[in-house]
């Protein structure tokens, strides 16, 4: 006779029911107005700190980032690797969603996450934030994700955490798209000035990235499940 998992797990891991509702949920917060514009800037963060990030670990040096009130960013650096530092924005994006869902499925963890992530955006604020509107989204950033801190040892958490984790994985899945449109320079472009792949390519990498990182996720649902047998 099938056993049931623990209470405790029960609570941490959705099924793949609520895995499904969660995931719509994050996708009508995601296109709702008004409600979608943290998120997106959560989403540029990300990006933003990736490539800040790609710059420390090849060997570049970073000047500052800025965060725009429609979802757009900039980071300013000099050296490191171009290629590894190009891809790694929606790249990286992607894979603070998928980290975010996995730390949500614990709820120490999730505790935890939500500190450190609000930490890091105060720490990313002090090191690289220079204009009023960049500080301005990243205190409100910060306070996105250190004030669900009150409702430990609740679902809420759990679930927010979760949620959150999917609206940035459904921004970064469909964020590079926009660039086939878009005629100015920007990071698909770039890389292929320097790499002489065209620039649908690197979309379309970035695309298998964010689908990789959801995929990653409803694994960790499914995991879960077999250990219920």
């Amino acid at each position: 006779m099938p056993s049931s998992l623990p209470q405790t797990a029960e609570q941490r891991i959705p099924g793949r029911g609520q895995f499904i509702v969660e995931l719509i949920v994050a996708l009508i917060l995601s296109r709702a107005p008004f409600i979608s514009t943290p998120f997106k800037w959560l989403e540029c963060y990300f990006h933003e700190l990736s490539h800040a990030l790609a710059t420390l670990l090849s060997g570049g040096r970073m000047s500052h980032i800025e965060l725009f009130s429609n979802g757009a960013g900039l980071c300013f650096s000099s050296g490191g690797w171009a290629t590894f530092i190009g891809f790694s924005g929606y790249a990286g994006a992607a894979a603070w969603g998928a980290l975010l869902y996995f730390l949500a499925c614990s709820r120490y963890a999730a505790k935890s996450a939500y500190a450190l992530m609000g930490s890091g955006v105060l720490v990313t604020m002090l090191l690289w934030g220079r204009d009023v509107l960049t500080i301005a989204i990243m205190l409100s950033l910060a306070v996105l994700f250190l004030l669900p801190l009150k409702f430990y040892r609740t679902v809420i958490m759990r679930g927010s955490l979760r949620l959150v984790a999917l609206i940035v994985l459904l921004n970064a899945l469909s964020s590079p798209a926009v660039l086939l449109g878009i005629s100015e320079r920007n990071d698909a472009a770039t890389l292929a000035d320097q790499t002489f792949i065209p620039a649908f390519i690197w979309v379309l990498l970035w695309f298998a990235c964010g689908l990789l990182a959801l995929m990653s996720c409803w694994w960790r649902i499914n995991q879960a499940r077999k250990n219920v047998v």
